[in-house]
């Protein structure tokens, strides 16, 4: 592999990824490993019912598992779900209790190593979750190459993804695949590291850097960019988390350059929309019966009427939470008019400040369990 690439089937591996497989494959043997704390989960209380099910999970699949968050999106009874780099199959195993029998959860990764320990608990899950048939399987290839590794289009209702896209060379091509499997009203939810601005090539060429999701970091404005060239909606941040590094040999190379672990959603809806609505959270999702956060801006108490922007108007009328709102044109007859829409972009950075002083840190984004009373059918 002279040139740094492989080709087959119309996809090229690049050096990145024989350097991505190499780390998560033989360097890193636990969490333990890390030099950083990008990929690891962060220390916010978990909700019950998911660390319940977290609790669930083979132990040496949790052992190996890096990720710079908790993605957990709501609304998961019954949904097709995929997770990209799914690793040793943590995330799959726990989401596969929230889908139900009647869901399904799919793991692609191109590190055999990890598959073969996500595989071998297949049978152990589901004996321990009480399910007569699996509801989770595993498919070894390339988050930027889905279609030509089996998965078919408009198949999935939710993609997720936790601190993996920053370890494509070809983030772009990651966007546009996960927006091809998805069916329309699907939702991309993941978790990733964010710079403060684009990095130096010696930065993106730092073997370690790379594999500890620091060098493949995205600038934050430039994912605003790809979304919408591929097709999703305008990004909707939920949650943002500072990164540290105590390592002082990487804090020399990485400088004056920041990171921060944030959750996006991006929705596969129609694009046009320009009306704002006056919406009801009817309740009924599990884990946010009185109270759902969607993103940073919109917070939804139940039977609490609110003026959202024509961007949410649209998700929530063409997604899975269709049937937990109730709409109607703004300037309708009800007298409990809630806040005016809440508009602009909003810099991660900030956010993860705002939430630091407010003791708030990292969060799940708001979650629900499995007897959501509309999800996915």
């Amino acid at each position: 592999m002279a040139d740094g690439k492989s080709c087959a089937d119309g996809f090229c591996q690049t050096s990145v990824h024989v350097d991505v497989k190499d780390y998560y494959g033989k360097r890193l043997q636990t969490q333990k490993d890390l030099q950083t704390n990008a990929c690891l989960a962060p220390t916010k209380p978990v909700p019950p019912f998911i660390r319940e099910a977290l609790k669930k999970v083979h132990p040496e699949v949790s052992d190996k598992y890096y990720g710079c968050g908790l993605v957990v999106p709501e609304c998961l009874e019954g949904c097709r779900i995929l997770d990209l780099g799914s690793g040793s199959g943590r995330d799959c195993y726990m989401l596969s209790q929230l889908v139900g029998e009647n869901g399904h959860v799919t793991g692609i990764d191109m590190t055999e190593g990890q598959l073969e320990v996500a595989r071998t608990y297949i049978d152990y899950h589901m004996k321990e979750f009480g399910f007569k048939k699996p509801n989770v399987d595993y498919v070894q290839g390339y988050i930027e190459a889905l279609t030509e590794a089996g998965l078919p289009k408009n198949s999935y209702d939710i993609v997720i993804s936790n601190c993996v896209v920053n370890l494509s060379p070809d983030k772009k091509r990651v966007l546009a695949e996960a927006y091809n499997v998805l069916k329309d009203g699907g939702e991309l939810y993941f978790s990733d590291v964010y710079s403060s601005t684009r990095l130096p090539e010696e930065i993106k060429t730092h073997k370690v850097l790379w594999g500890e999701c620091l060098g493949g970091a995205l600038w934050w404005k430039d994912l605003l960019q790809l979304a919408d060239e591929v097709g999703f909606s305008p990004p909707r941040l939920v949650t943002a988390s500072i990164i540290t590094v105590d390592n002082k040999e990487l804090q020399d190379i990485l400088g004056d350059f920041k990171f921060v672990s944030a959750t996006y959603r991006l929705f596969k809806i129609p694009k046009g929309n320009d009306k704002t609505c006056q919406t009801i959270y009817n309740g009924g999702i599990t884990g946010a019966e009185s109270s759902f956060q969607f993103d940073c801006h919109y917070t939804f108490k139940a039977n609490e009427m609110v003026e959202v922007d024509a961007e949410v108007a649209s998700i929530l009328t063409h997604s899975r939470f269709t049937e937990n709102f109730t709409c109607q044109p703004p300037g309708g007859s009800s007298s409990s008019c809630g806040a005016k829409p809440k508009t602009g972009i909003v810099d991660p950075f900030d956010l993860a400040l705002k939430l630091d002083k407010q003791g708030q840190g990292s969060t799940t984004g708001g979650c629900c369990g499995p007897q959501s009373s509309a999800c996915c059918k």
